[in-house]
Parts: C-alpha cells; sequence; structure tokens
C-alpha cells in the first residue's frame, strides 16, 4: 500500500534546482505507488511562530494564527513521510521552510506532553557549493528529537543558477529514493 507523502518546498524559485530535485523525487515516490502532496511555501501566506504556546487547543486548526499553515496541517498529521526541500541559504535551510517548519509545533501542542506526530523524513537540497555540514547537522538532531526516521538524503552542490541541476546523477538519485520508500 502507498504511502502519504508531503514535501515542504523552502525554495522560492518555481523552476530552480531544487524544484528540479522534487520533481525526480516525485516521479519516483508516485512510479512506487505512493501519493505526493507539495507544498510551495514561497506561494504561501505563513507567518512566523508567535511562540505564544497558544495552541493545540483545536485539533482541525491547531495554531492560533489563521493562514496557509490550515492547508498543511491536515497534510501533514495524516503523512507518513515528511520531505524537506530547500536551497541551500547561508549554510541551513530556507527562512521560508524553517518558518513553516517551526509552525508545526501547534499540532505537537495538541498532545498532553507536546508529543510531535511520528514521522518518516526525507532532506532534499541543492546549493551553489558543497557546504552542507551545518545542515545535516540540523537535520540529523531533528530527526533525534523529534524521534523521526531519516529515510534519505540528497544534496546536490555546484549548481547556482537555475537548470545548473539538468542531467546531474543526483536527479537519478533523487528519483530513485522516492522509488525506494
Amino acid at each position: 500500500m502507498g504511502k502519504k507523502i508531503i514535501i515542504l518546498n523552502g525554495s522560492p524559485r518555481p523552476k530552480g534546482n531544487t524544484a528540479a530535485l522534487i520533481r525526480s523525487f516525485t516521479e519516483g515516490a508516485e512510479a512506487a505507488g505512493h501519493s505526493v502532496t507539495r507544498f510551495d511555501l514561497q506561494k504561501m501566506d505563513i507567518r512566523p511562530c508567535l511562540g505564544c504556546c497558544g495552541g493545540g487547543k483545536n485539533p482541525e486548526s491547531p495554531c492560533v494564527q489563521k493562514d496557509d499553515m490550515l492547508k498543511i496541517y491536515p497534510a501533514y498529521k495524516e503523512a507518513d513521510i515528511v520531505v524537506l526541500a530547500s536551497p541551500l541559504y547561508y549554510w541551513t535551510i530556507s527562512s521560508q521552510l524553517k518558518c513553516a517548519f517551526d509552525r508545526l509545533f501547534a499540532v505537537a501542542e495538541c498532545s498532553p506532553d507536546l508529543a510531535n506526530p511520528i514521522k518518516n523524513a526525507v532532506l532534499l537540497m541543492a546549493a551553489e557549493g558543497n557546504g552542507f555540514e551545518e545542515s545535516i547537522y540540523w537535520y540529523e538532531r531533528l530527526m533525534n528529537h523529534l524521534g523521526w526516521k531519516d529515510c534519505g538524503k540528497v544534496l546536490c552542490g555546484g549548481v547556482f543558477h537555475a537548470g545548473d541541476i539538468e542531467g546531474n546523477e543526483k536527479l537519478k538519485d533523487a528519483c530513485q529514493l522516492g522509488r525506494s520508500l
């Protein structure tokens, strides 16, 4: 039976290198029978977390802020796998992805012990250079703290301009990762 996968796309470029990784991953995942829902965070109205710890009172609308996170929450709660996709910005994930991920805490607030739903995860990243160390560190700590399972990473360096990734072996890796889930 296919898995439910959501992709949180933190790239602001709709035709950029991160988008190409996402397309390849999606192709593989759908070929394997999984359903994929993609959220292009740049196009969404998502405000930063207020740190108010006032969420969790309504599981259908867990955050006190009413913005486009209301589109993500239901898919997130049902998802088996969460794909974090981002370009490398100053050696970490984009602010678009960080902002949306911070807001997922409202779902944890629905649990009396603030437990996050247990998920599997994938990391897809593209970058001008190859300095993924800080992002890998963050991602691995995130998996550990949330109790999530890392299902794989595709990190493609040396791709600055939109389209630079075309023909790169990392696209095949992303497709294969999607198939393997």
